[in-house]
């Protein structure tokens, strides 16, 4: 049996990953979400088109050097999520209160989950209103509007829920790696030649000059360098949660370098495929490619009505965008799932039905205008403090030379002398620069 193929069970019988391939598809469902779709189009055009992706593409190299490989490996040497990872990390030093800190990054995972559960029920509703054509025939702004209101798409909601949590409760290997197996796949797929057919509409060229073309004094600016810091950052989901629970399930047989990169690179090439898509499409029927929310659902809408076939192409985007919101939302309920699980010794049944419930409860309230105000104090100062304490506990609170020696394990290839300087020293500056800059900018993602 070859290394790929290797069973990625711990000793202890805790159900884990199949395989390395579901592991890195598993980590890309969970980075690729909204952050790439509606805000990284944006972004790009925003700051400098072209010159904005040397920062960007130099803060993901970075950043999946360290702050992945990070959280991959404190959850993969300590064999548990947060709660139990920053409890033995602070044990080796004799220092008790690892787990107190430890309920930030699941207390955000939470938070952010209840309030992304909204988006993805809108998302399903986009994706049944397309495919009966529901969506052709409708004012795109009133029909958002309508379905963002107090308690406008409660039936949605708690449809996102159910098919989330369905696919969770058949466990990791058999629910969570199966799922992005196929759903991640699908999705590069369906961007691919959704990417294909935008360029085929006339007037498109205008939105590949506006992401492209290199405003090369944007480079000068330092609001380009923060905002690619900050959209490199939150895209690859670093947040302290997910994935140190994810690489609890890992195998120590694996390479969680190789892995980072992997899951580094096809994140990125997720954002790259959805500017492809969004911006020229925008700028073929002369719209303005606004960021957040009204881009998905309303500009976009306003396209795939003036375009021919247009009814088939916006299935085949809400579809595709449905696949990588569930991946996303199946990563951050995991954390409190699996919390649940292993500090309280419940199963992964009861676990996952005390998170539906709160999730749902919680959420009912936060339909309309108190979800943007749930979803910015979680995303600035809840989850970057996640990601900053997981870095911090890995690099400095574990003894001296344990992350290099947990991230070698399964690597043919000695890790170099970067090791230190980019993990220990550049990744927990860059966490805490981005926690103090998304405070005073409101939020740099």
């Amino acid at each position: 049996m070859n290394n790929v193929e290797t069973v990625l069970i711990n000793e202890d019988n805790r159900d884990g990953f199949n395989s390395k391939f579901g592991f890195i598809l598993a980590c890309i469902g969970s980075a690729v979400g909204m952050g790439n779709i509606w805000m990284f189009p944006y972004r790009v055009g925003q700051f400098g088109g072209a010159a904005f992706l040397i920062p960007y593409f130099t803060f993901v190299l970075l950043i999946g050097f360290s702050g992945v490989i990070g959280e991959m490996t404190l959850g993969r040497s300590m064999e548990t999520g947060p709660l139990g990872a920053f409890e033995k990390a602070f044990k080796q030093r004799g220092i008790k209160g690892g787990t107190i800190f430890g309920f930030i990054p699941v207390i955000g995972s939470l938070a952010i989950a209840i309030g992304y559960a909204i988006v993805v029920g809108w998302i399903l509703r986009y994706s049944i209103s397309s495919l009966f054509g529901t969506l052709m025939n409708v004012e795109a702004g009133p029909y958002f509007g309508m379905l963002a209101s107090d308690f406008g798409s409660v039936p949605w909601h708690i449809a996102a829920l159910i098919i989330t949590f369905s696919l969770m409760s058949l466990g990791i290997a058999e629910g969570i790696e199966k799922v992005n197996k196929v759903l991640m796949p699908a999705f590069f797929f369906l961007f691919i030649f959704l990417a294909f057919k935008i360029y085929l509409l006339p007037g498109s060229e205008a939105g590949y000059s506006y992401l492209f073309k290199p405003e090369w004094s944007a480079l000068l600016e330092i609001r380009t360098w923060i905002f690619a810091l900050g959209q490199a950052f939150f895209s690859l989901s670093l947040a302290g949660s997910g994935t140190v629970v994810y690489g609890s399930y890992l195998s120590k047989k694996e390479d969680v370098v190789n892995s980072a990169l992997n899951v580094s690179f096809f994140d990125t090439c997720a954002a790259m495929l959805a500017a492809l898509v969004v911006i020229p499409a925008v700028f073929a029927f002369g719209l303005e490619p606004g960021a957040g929310p009204g881009l998905m659902f309303v500009t976009l809408p306003m396209v795939f009505q003036s375009m021919p076939g247009g009814q088939f192409i916006s299935v085949i985007f809400f579809i595709a965008v449905l696949f990588a919101g569930v991946t996303s939302l199946m990563n951050l309920f995991e954390t409190p799932i699996e919390a649940l699980q292993s500090r309280v010794g419940l199963s992964r049944k009861n676990s996952i039905a005390i998170v539906a419930l709160i999730a749902f409860f919680v959420g009912i309230f936060l339909h309309g205008d108190s979800l943007s105000p749930w979803m910015d104090f979680v995303s600035i100062y809840v989850i970057p403090l996640g990601a900053l304490l997981a870095g911090i506990v890995i690099y400095w609170v574990c003894k001296p030379g344990f992350a290099r020696e947990q991230a070698q394990m399964g690597r043919d290839k000695i890790i170099g002398t970067w090791f230190e300087l980019v993990t220990k020293y550049f990744f927990c500056g860059v966490a805490i620069i981005v926690y103090i800059l998304g405070i005073f900018y409101g939020g740099i993602g």
